[in-house]
C-alpha cells in the first residue's frame, strides 16, 4: 500500500528534512569517504619519497655502493635495512646506474635487475606512485643517489605496503560514520524544533490553506485602488501592485531593480525612497497629485503606499476658489454699491463735473491695480486672485501692495497650491493689519497694508507676506502653524486656526518651509518656501 503523505505544513516541513538531512549526510558520508583513500595513498606515496630521500641523503651511502659489490652482507643492504626497520617500510632497495639490487628485503633477490624501471629516479628525477613489484602492490618513492660531486651513481626506491594504506581506510569508516550519525541526529532535533516553531506560527494550517490565503493576498493587493510598492533595505523594487504601476507609469519589469533607475530624479522619488520624511507627503507625479506614505519592514525594506488624491484635490481647490471668488465679489459689490451711490448723489446735486471726475479715478484705480498684478504676476490664476483679495483689502480699508522685487513666471507647475498658500496667507494679513488695529491707530491717519512679494529662485518659489499689524505673539513663532490655534475668536460652527496649518503642511509636502518673523517697523512676516513648484525652461519648450 502506498504511504500516505502529511496533510499538516509542519508534517511536510519535518518529513521533508529528515529525508534531505539523511540523503545529505549519506552523500557527504560517501564524498568524504571518496577521496579520502586517494588522501592515504598521496600520505603513503609522500612518506617513502621522505624515507626515499633520507636514505639517499645517509654519508657513505654513495661511496659503499661505488666500492663494494651487490650482496646479502654489503655495507649498502645494512644500511638500508636498518633504515627499513627503522621507519616500518615494506622495502627500501638500491640500485646501481644499471638497475641491479644492492638492498632488498629477500637477500636472495640482490644482484638481480629490478622489476620497475629506475629510468626517471637515474635520470636525476624524483618519482612517486603506486605499483605492482616483487612484493605485492605499494606506495613508492624514487629518488636519485648522488656521490659527492653531484653525479648519479645510483637510486633509492622504497615502498609502503597497500594492504597498511586500505586498513587504515578501513580504520577510520566507523569513526566516520559515527560523525555523520551524530550530524544525522543533530539535523533531525533541529528539523524538530523548526517544524514545531513552523506549526505555532502557521497554527496548524494545511498547505492548500496557505496557498489560498497568498491567493486571497494577492488579489487583494492587486485590486485596491491604493498603489502599493514595496522596497527591499537596498532600495530595489520588491513589489508593484497594479494600482502603483498606473499612477506612476511603471512597467512589469520593474521587479527587482533600484528604485532610482525606474524613476527619473524627482520628489516622487525622494518620497518613496525615504529622503523626505513625514506622513501624508504629497507630489505630483504625471499630472497626478499623489499622498505618500511610508513604513519600515522588519527586514530593513520599506512598504510606501501611494493615493490618488487628484480628483479631491482639484473639488478642494474648486471649492477655495469659488469661496475666495465669493468674498471677493461680495467685497466689490458692497464697494461698487458705495460707489454708485456717490456717483448718484453727485449727480442728483447736479456737481456733473464732480462725478465724471470721480468715474475716472474709480475706474483708473481700478486698471491700475490690475495692470500692477498683471505685469509682475504672469500666472492667470494668481494674478486673478491678488485682483480680487485687492477688492476686500479695500473694503476693510487695507492696501494691498505688490512688492517691486514680485516676479513670477507662468510656469507653476500646480497653481492650485500657490492660490491655497497665498490666499491664506493675504487674508491673515488682511486681518492683522485691518480689524486687529487699536482704534487709536485707526483715527491717527496711518495707513494700513499688506504687502505680497513673489519670487521665483530657479525652480522655487518664495512667497513673502507682510503686514504692519500687531505682529507674532512672543515665542508663538512655531506656535501659529499648530492645527487650531488662533488669537481670534472662532464665529458660529467654524474652526479657526487651519489657514496657517494647511500652509505649513503644504510647504512641507513639497519639501520647503515655512516661517513667522517679526517686520522691521511693527507687523508680521510670513515667508513660504515651495521648492519645485516651477517648470524647467527646458520642459516649457517642449
Amino acid at each position: 500500500m502506498r504511504p500516505r503523505w502529511p496533510r499538516r505544513v509542519f508534517a511536510q516541513v519535518l518529513l521533508v528534512h529528515l529525508l534531505i538531512i539523511t540523503g545529505v549526510t549519506g552523500l557527504a558520508t560517501g564524498l568524504f569517504l571518496a577521496p579520502l583513500g586517494a588522501q592515504l595513498n598521496d600520505q603513503a606515496e609522500r612518506r617513502a619519497l621522505a624515507i626515499a630521500q633520507t636514505t639517499a641523503a645517509q654519508p657513505g651511502l654513495a661511496r659503499d655502493l661505488l666500492t663494494s659489490r651487490p650482496a646479502a652482507g654489503g655495507p649498502v643492504q645494512a644500511g638500508a635495512e636498518r633504515v627499513r626497520l627503522a621507519t616500518g617500510a615494506s622495502y627500501v632497495v638500491v640500485v646501481d646506474t644499471r638497475g641491479i639490487r644492492y638492498s632488498h628485503t629477500t637477500p636472495s633477490r640482490i644482484g638481480r635487475r629490478v622489476s620497475t624501471d629506475p629510468g626517471q629516479a637515474l635520470g636525476g628525477r624524483e618519482w612517486t606512485g603506486v605499483g605492482e613489484g616483487t612484493l605485492g602492490r605499494s606506495a613508492r618513492g624514487k629518488v636519485p643517489l648522488r656521490d659527492t660531486g653531484g653525479a648519479v651513481v645510483g637510486a633509492v626506491s622504497v615502498g609502503i605496503a597497500y594492504d597498511h594504506v586500505h586498513a587504515l581506510l578501513v580504520q577510520a569508516v566507523p569513526g566516520i560514520l559515527l560523525y555523520a550519525g551524530a550530524a544525522l541526529a543533530a539535523g533531525a532535533l533541529a528539523a524538530l524544533a523548526v517544524s514545531r516553531r513552523l506549526r505555532k506560527r502557521t497554527h496548524g494550517i494545511e498547505l492548500s490553506e496557505i496557498s489560498a490565503l497568498l491567493e486571497e493576498r494577492e488579489a487583494i493587493l492587486h485590486g485596491i485602488r491604493e498603489g502599493v510598492v514595496a522596497l527591499d533595505r537596498r532600495g530595489r523594487v520588491r513589489l508593484v501592485n497594479d494600482e502603483a504601476q498606473r499612477l506612476l507609469g511603471l512597467g512589469p519589469d520593474a521587479t527587482g531593480r533600484p528604485l532610482d533607475s525606474v524613476l527619473p530624479p524627482g520628489r516622487t522619488t525622494d518620497v518613496l525612497a525615504g529622503r523626505v520624511t513625514g506622513t501624508d507627503l504629497l507630489t505630483v507625479r504625471d499630472g497626478r497629485v499623489l499622498v505618500a506614505n511610508r513604513m519600515d519592514t522588519a527586514d530593513g525594506g520599506t512598504v510606501a503606499t501611494l493615493r490618488d488624491r487628484t480628483e479631491l484635490e482639484h473639488l478642494r481647490r474648486e471649492l477655495d476658489g469659488t469661496r475666495g471668488l465669493t468674498d471677493a465679489l461680495r467685497a466689490q459689490d458692497h464697494e461698487h454699491a458705495n460707489r454708485l451711490h456717490t456717483l448718484v448723489g453727485l449727480l442728483e446735486l447736479g456737481l456733473h463735473e464732480q462725478a465724471a471726475a470721480f468715474l475716472a479715478e474709480v475706474t483708473g484705480a481700478h486698471r491700475a491695480t490690475a495692470e500692477e498684478v498683471t505685469e509682475r504676476v504672469h500666472d492667470p490664476l494668481v494674478g486673478a486672485l491678488l485682483v480680487g483679495k485687492s477688492a476686500v483689502a479695500a473694503e476693510r480699508g487695507v492696501a494691498l501692495r505688490v512688492s517691486p522685487a514680485t516676479s513670477l513666471p507662468d510656469r507653476v507647475v500646480d497653481p492650485r497650491d500657490l492660490v491655497t498658500v497665498l490666499g491664506n496667507l493675504v487674508d491673515n494679513a488682511l486681518d492683522a493689519a485691518g480689524a486687529t488695529r487699536p482704534p487709536e491707530e485707526k483715527t491717527s491717519g496711518r495707513e494700513a497694508f499688506v504687502e505680497v512679494e513673489l519670487r521665483a529662485v530657479g525652480s522655487t518659489v518664495v512667497v513673502r507676506i507682510s503686514d504692519n499689524g500687531p505682529g507674532v505673539p512672543p515665542g508663538a513663532g512655531e506656535l501659529v502653524f499648530a492645527d487650531g490655534w488662533s488669537t481670534k475668536e472662532p464665529p458660529p460652527h467654524r474652526r479657526r486656526g487651519l489657514g496657517l496649518s494647511l500652509v505649513r503642511r503644504l510647504a512641507e509636502r513639497y519639501g520647503g518651509s515655512a516661517h513667522a518673523g517679526e517686520r522691521e517697523g511693527g507687523g508680521a512676516v510670513f515667508t513660504v518656501v515651495l521648492p519645485e513648484a516651477l517648470r524647467s525652461l527646458e520642459g516649457v519648450n517642449r
